[in-house]
């Protein structure tokens, strides 16, 4: 069964300022709002992170068509905020986890979300990510680094004259990763559960 999401992305611009690039970036996550009634199923995903951050973790992320260049995201309000723009044409995530913490008038509140577990991975597809941290052991098929942006092999480009990466595939165990924004056609969560906490409890 398939739910729209209402809220849309904000655009992402690829910028030309600090172009660094970080290494083995991936790019499927489940972003902090998938907690309105969504279970199990295929998802269709548009929608911007305000204010805050968010974590991701998987035991394990496989995916093809992958690319990753520097960019800008903008927030709800307007504030831009430095990522790296990573893509990923499919993927499959073992033991899914994300953790978002919003500050309320009663104070914080968590929302803990998991899925893909008991040898039942969860899959997406279309993932573009704005990202500023990352921890794993990552491995790539037919890597390109140092390309420019605008010629990555994925759907989604970067700007000419950017630093860029690009590979046929991607495996990262131990994921870990913190990130502004996400979007995606997809994703097929099975297994998922959400818990509101304290805010005291992450991924990682």
């Amino acid at each position: 069964m398939k739910f729209p999401i209402s809220q849309r992305v904000r655009r992402m611009r690829a910028s030309h300022a600090g172009r660094i690039i970080l290494v083995a970036v991936p790019s499927a996550l489940v972003a902090s709002l998938l907690m309105g009634g969504v279970a199990e199923g295929a998802v269709p995903v548009s929608f911007a992170v305000s204010g805050s951050q968010f974590q991701i973790g998987a035991s394990k992320l496989d995916g093809t068509g992958f690319s990753q260049y520097a960019g800008v995201a903008k927030d709800t309000e307007g504030k831009e905020h430095a990522v790296a723009i990573a893509n990923i044409k499919s993927a499959t995530l073992s033991n899914l986890c994300q953790a978002v913490v919003t500050e309320t008038p009663l104070g914080k509140v968590g929302v803990l979300i998991k899925a893909g577990g008991g040898g039942n991975p969860a899959t997406a597809s279309d993932l573009q990510i704005g990202m500023t941290g990352l921890k794993g052991d990552a491995a790539f098929g037919n890597i390109r680094i140092g390309v420019d942006a605008s010629t990555v092999n994925t759907a989604a480009k970067g700007s000419a004259g950017d630093f860029a990466q690009d590979s046929g595939s991607i495996s990262i165990t131990n994921l870990q990763q913190t990130a502004w924004s996400t979007q995606a056609s997809v994703f097929t969560l099975t297994g998922m559960s959400m818990d509101l906490t304290d805010g005291s409890k992450g991924c990682f």
